[in-house]
C-alpha cells in the first residue's frame, strides 16, 4: 500500500484519523501539554438504606474486571486525554485513569464523559481525596456503603473499587428518578432538593466533557 493511499484512506474516516492519533499519543509524539462532597447519603440515612441499591452494589462488587478494548473506547482516550491534561499531567497516568473511568463507565451503563464530570467536581481527579465527611476517592464514596454490602476490607481509595461503588449509586439513583440527571445528581452529593450540585455537575459535563 502506498502512503498516499494510506493517507486518503485516513482522511476519509474520521475513526482512522483518531486512531493514529491514539498511536502518536502512546509513543509520545503529541507532547503532554477540592471540592468534596457528602457522597450518596450521610451516615445517619444509613440505617435505612435503598436495599435495591445494596443489591445493586453488591452485584457490581462481583462482576469481572476485564476491559473491553473496543476500537471506539480508543477513539475516546485520545479525544479525553486532551481535556484530561489540567488535571494529570502525565499522558501514561491520563490514560489509565481513562481507561478505568470507561470501563466502569460502560459497565453500570453511564456516560464516561457524565461519570468524568461526577469526579471533576467531587475530587478533581485525586484518588486519594477525603473529605471532611469522610468520603472516599475519585467518586468520593462514602465508606459505610462497604458494610452494607458485606465488604469491609474493600479499599475506597482503590480506583477499581471507588469507581464501581460510584459508578453503580449514580446509576440506581438516575434510574430511580427515572432519567432526570440533576434530581439522580442531587441523591448522589446528599442534597435532594436543591440544584446547586447537579448545575456545577452538569456544567462541566456538557460544557466541557461532551
Amino acid at each position: 500500500m502506498s502512503i498516499f493511499v494510506l493517507f486518503s484512506d485516513i482522511f476519509t474516516s474520521k475513526k482512522t484519523l483518531y486512531a493514529l492519533l491514539l498511536i502518536m499519543a502512546w509513543g509520545g509524539l503529541i507532547a503532554p501539554n477540592i471540592s468534596h462532597a457528602n457522597t450518596s447519603t450521610t451516615s445517619t440515612e444509613a440505617k435505612a438504606v435503598d436495599e435495591a441499591l445494596r443489591q445493586a452494589l453488591l452485584k457490581s462488587i462481583n462482576q469481572s474486571e476485564s476491559f473491553d478494548d473496543r476500537f471506539d473506547a480508543e477513539v475516546w482516550l485520545v479525544a479525553m486525554s486532551e481535556k484530561l491534561k489540567r488535571y494529570i499531567k502525565d499522558p501514561k497516568k491520563r490514560f489509565h485513569f481513562l481507561q478505568k473511568i470507561h470501563h466502569a463507565a460502560t459497565q453500570a451503563q453511564l456516560e464516561p464523559e457524565l461519570v468524568l464530570a461526577v469526579i471533576q467536581i467531587e475530587s478533581a481527579f485525586n484518588p486519594y481525596a477525603v473529605s471532611v465527611v469522610g468520603a472516599q476517592g475519585m467518586m468520593q464514596v462514602m465508606p459505610f456503603w462497604k458494610k452494607e454490602i458485606g465488604r469491609t476490607d474493600d479499599s475506597l481509595i482503590d480506583l477499581d473499587t471507588n469507581l464501581r461503588y460510584g459508578c453503580t449509586i449514580l446509576k440506581h439513583y438516575i434510574d430511580r428518578e427515572k432519567g432526570h440527571i440533576a434530581n439522580a445528581l442531587a441523591r448522589y452529593n446528599g442534597s435532594y432538593g436543591t440544584y446547586k450540585y447537579s448545575r456545577k455537575v452538569m456544567n462541566a459535563w456538557l460544557d466541557y466533557w461532551r
